[in-house]
């Protein structure tokens, strides 16, 4: 048996890394594609697309959230059984600490070690990919919010200087500007 553990801290708050409202479940069926040497594929058999359950729960009372997912394929042979969590980084709450970890068995063939040290690489290198998707889809939906934020936070500036330039009709204002003003508003 080969077990693997990892410890990420992300620097964003907890709240950002998951919901805020009473305890979620959630059950599903997870694919995904893993190519094995054909020594390996003679050993257990070929599969193109693998499968999974994940279970995750949200305690937002907690302040943490729990994915356990654990192998269908191959489950004669190999035992995948991970664990992740996020909660509030011990020292610093405005940064969210993720902690995996994987159990890795393979049982009832030749090379099982070799075969447990096989998956264990693979599942530490997914996950590194794992973190820099998540700090990317933060990244973006940070830059998006502030950027509708700025764009809107214009708007009622730009509509008070434009009302002393302009008369509130239509046929005064360039029709890319009627945006900002609410039609109620154009006719005063």
């Amino acid at each position: 048996m080969k077990i693997w553990t990892s410890e990420h801290t992300f620097n964003h708050p907890w709240e950002t890394e998951s919901c805020r409202r009473s305890v979620i479940h959630t059950h599903r069926l997870v694919s995904s594609k893993w190519f094995f040497p054909r020594w390996a594929q003679a050993l257990i058999g070929t599969a193109k697309i693998c499968y999974a359950s994940e279970k995750s729960e949200v305690n937002p009372d907690k302040r943490v959230m729990t994915l356990k997912t654990a192998n269908l394929t191959f489950c004669r042979y190999i035992a995948v059984d991970e664990t992740v969590k996020y909660t509030p980084h011990p020292s610093d709450p405005s940064k969210t600490l993720l902690t995996q970890e994987a159990v890795v068995t393979v049982e009832g063939v030749p090379l099982s070690s070799y075969m447990e040290d096989l998956l264990g690489n693979k599942i530490s290198l997914n996950a590194g990919k794992g973190r820099q998707a998540i700090e990317w889809v933060i990244g973006k939906l940070d830059s998006e919010i502030k950027n509708w934020l700025t764009q809107h936070a214009r708007a009622p500036m730009n509509y008070f200087t434009r009302q002393k330039s302009h008369s509130m009709t239509s046929q005064q204002l360039p029709e890319d500007q009627w945006t900002i003003y609410h039609p109620r508003q154009r006719n005063h």
